[in-house]
């Protein structure tokens, strides 16, 4: 499989790059990677990249973009975090890998078992780290269920997996609401802004 071209990027619709990403999950569950020569891909962009989706996914070890969705060299831009929150930064990422880079699809993977989530779920406080769980916060109070206390914290998984896939939401939510340049992108039709979860158990990546 070959590196993508400014003109394979220019026949990809948002829908196509969505079931390219699919298809991808697929072979990779199924251990069937696609055909690539990684040092052909390199002489391949070295002088150019033109990748057709962005994904934001957390920085857990388990969960590589490239990997999940078998993916080549310059197919995709990924952007990784512990707990797959957006920032600042993180739209300024994707305004140019949108914007400037043509990429056509936006995807907020996240995943079961997060270890950020779980620490948002048990509102842990530890130097840097704070400030990173306090973003993900806001998701585990908008889960309402289970309303025992006892049950809203790390040992409770199917808690846990609730509050990841709240994450993901309010992040799609956090990207339209704050980036106007990708929020005409989206109305205009030019891409699509969609929400994952990446299953840790058996690979599987589901989307919303």
């Amino acid at each position: 499989m070959k590196a993508h071209t400014k003109e394979t990027q220019a026949t990809m619709s948002p829908k196509k790059a969505i079931q390219f990403l699919k298809e991808g999950n697929e072979r990779f569950q199924q251990n069937l990677k696609a055909n690539r020569n990684l040092l052909e891909q390199v002489n391949d962009t070295k002088d150019g990249q033109f990748p057709f989706a962005t994904i934001l996914s957390c920085i857990d070890s388990r969960v590589s973009a490239e990997l999940v969705f078998d993916q080549g060299l310059g197919d995709i831009f990924s952007v990784r975090i512990a707990g797959n929150f957006i920032n600042q930064d993180i739209l300024g990422s994707m305004e140019f890998g949108c914007k400037l880079a043509g990429t056509k699809a936006i995807v907020v993977l996240g995943h079961t078992s997060c270890g950020a989530v779980k620490g948002a779920c048990d509102h842990v406080r530890m130097g840097n780290l704070t400030a990173l769980i306090n973003k993900i916060e806001p998701a585990v109070y908008a889960v309402k269920e289970p309303s025992d206390e006892s049950l809203r914290n790390s040992q409770n998984l199917e808690f846990v997996d609730a509050v990841a896939l709240k994450n993901v939401e309010m992040a799609i939510e956090n990207i339209r609401n704050k980036s106007a340049i990708l929020k005409e992108m989206e109305d205009k039709g030019e891409i699509t802004i969609v929400g994952a979860m990446y299953d840790i158990s058996d690979g599987k990546v589901t989307f919303l």
